[in-house]
């Protein structure tokens, strides 16, 4: 098993960025499609913890974070939380946990910071914009 999770959404751009650059430094990891299998309480709590708290794991672009008024800033991590676990959609996309650490990977390059392995070649997003180098080294 991995010691690499991403949370991610396959329509996602940034989610399939991350998810590239992990692959490009030769790890696998355990991925978990969040709309299909959303990550409990616990877990999102956990996620919070290693963040920062549980407004960085919010995705404000959606429409339900300002229906549900999740933008009040009085709101405590455990409603944010409770929000998260109600509304998958709401968790901000990819989140990526390695044994150095966990971010939310926005923008996507957000998770070379974190890779325990460098990068093993070029790497390019979706619409040709190098990331990476040829030696495997960060261009953006």
């Amino acid at each position: 098993m991995s010691d690499i999770t991403i949370y991610h959404n396959p329509r996602c751009g940034s989610s399939r960025t991350a998810l590239g650059l992990i692959r490009n430094s030769g790890a696998e990891p355990r991925i978990v499609d969040y709309l299909k299998t959303p990550p409990d309480r616990a877990t999102l709590a956990a996620l919070a913890q290693e963040t920062g708290g549980a407004r960085p794991l919010l995705r404000s672009k959606e429409a339900l974070y300002t229906e549900l008024g999740l933008d009040n800033p009085a709101l405590s991590d455990g409603a944010l939380l409770d929000a998260l676990a109600a509304h998958p959609v709401l968790l901000n996309r990819p989140v990526v946990s390695t044994p150095l650490g966990t971010r939310v990977c926005r923008p996507a390059e957000t998770v070379l910071e974190i890779l325990p392995s460098p990068q093993q070649g070029e790497y390019r997003k979706e619409n040709g914009e190098l990331l990476v180098d040829a030696n495997g080294r960060r261009v953006a």
